[in-house]
């Protein structure tokens, strides 16, 4: 595994831009500040790696899922901050099997020893368009001979037509009216009409609830009804909103993607049943539930994490050398996790700066199917860390 420094193609930014990638320098971005498509630099890794970090994202996938089961079997959704009311409908999706599409893991490695898992984004994973397009037509610009971990594309189409006789048309495609999130569901819906459906997207605050026909509805006059849906909206952000309940009462009515109980594997609190269940497992970093959070950070060595954040946010890195480094964000007054910070994985940059990569390896119908990496210039990888792209030989 080895970091290039590049000359960024002449007009990068128009063809991204031509490729769907709208967003891919962020308003006011400071003087030195990264782009989030960063293609002046890029990973290269040997076929034998890749390999290994295929191997590695399968195998945690077999882990997390009897991590799941061991959760169901024992009851321990309040360990993970689960309301109580989401238990029946997440045990009647686990049993039923209703489809679920994709995930992102996330890996620390710098290409020595073992990969670690860093935390399992199996719900509203995004990177997704970069991963699966947008790298890839960078690398026939840029490295023609070369080759790169990504069958997404592929398999997200076959996947969609694997499961069309389980889905109602039309497949309405909602997110937040975030630009990432927009075009991340617009490319999933393009992934799905490749694949034959009929889809429509929405915003997830224009769904409807129609009172006396007990059911969701879109925008159209005539406030069709929802049947099937793929939403790239946190199940515990939806569990703590007015429709709630009625989404609650009527899931057996339709067809939610991500399912339900993907509400366990989005946790990070399945980080240290994992560890429990898989104790000094070469892919882990030991972790273990925090009795009590009055403490200010964690202990040398260790990040503390809610259970339920996204995109880096308040999160506490206490160094080795008692150095404490930490991120603010809206999910405060959560149950959290403590793990062990893992081998220190850093890249020169041909600045005085170093760059820290996380590796995104991609999930599709429960195997692995690509990788796509963020980088930042410090350990902790937030919502403006940049995306680059990498190459195998």
């Amino acid at each position: 595994m080895q970091r290039h420094t590049l000359t960024p193609r002449p007009n990068w930014q128009s063809t991204v831009e031509q490729q769907g990638l709208t967003f891919h320098t962020p308003e006011n971005l400071p003087p030195g500040a990264r782009p989030y498509w960063d293609e002046s630099a890029c990973y290269e890794f040997t076929a034998a790696e890749i390999d290994r970090l295929e191997a590695a994202a399968n195998e945690l996938q077999e882990m997390c899922l009897a991590a799941a089961q061991n959760v169901i079997d024992n009851q321990r959704y309040a360990e993970l901050e689960i309301p109580a009311e989401a238990i029946p409908m997440i045990e009647w999706a686990w049993n039923e099997e209703p489809p679920a599409l994709y995930g992102r893991f996330d890996i620390l490695w710098n290409g020595e020893g073992p990969p670690k898992l860093l935390e399992y984004n199996a719900d509203t994973p995004t990177s997704l368009l970069e991963a699966a397009v947008i790298q890839w037509y960078w690398l026939k610009d840029v490295y023609r001979d070369a080759d790169q971990f990504s069958s997404l594309h592929e398999k997200l189409i076959a996947k969609w037509k694997d499961d069309a006789s389980y889905l109602e048309r039309p497949v309405y495609f909602a997110s937040t009216a975030f630009p990432e999130d927009l075009l991340t569901v617009a490319y999933l819906r393009d992934t799905a009409e490749q694949a034959g459906l009929q889809t429509r997207q929405l915003l997830m605050e224009d769904i409807g609830w129609n009172e006396p026909r007990q059911c969701f509805v879109d925008t159209d006059p005539a406030e069709n009804q929802i049947k099937s849906i793929f939403k790239l909206y946190p199940w515990e952000t939806m569990l703590d909103e007015s429709f709630a309940e009625p989404m609650l009462r009527t899931y057996q009515e339709m067809r939610w993607i991500e399912p339900i109980w993907k509400l366990l594997l989005s946790n990070k609190g399945i980080l240290p049943i994992l560890w429990e269940l898989y104790p000094n497992h070469e892919l882990l970093l030991e972790s273990h539930f925090v009795a009590d959070a009055s403490g200010w950070q964690p202990a040398p060595g260790w990040i503390r994490k809610p259970m339920h954040s996204r995109e880096g946010s308040n999160i506490t890195l206490t160094t080795s050398a008692g150095e404490s480094i930490a991120t603010e964000g809206p999910y405060v007054n959560r149950l959290q996790i403590d793990q062990r910070l893992g081998p220190e994985t850093k890249f020169p940059d041909g600045t005085a700066a170093p760059r820290y990569p996380v590796l995104g390896l991609w999930m599709v119908d429960q195997e692995c199917a690509g990788m796509g990496i963020r980088e930042d210039a410090g350990p902790i990888t937030g919502n403006l860390s940049s995306f680059v792209p990498h190459f195998f030989r």
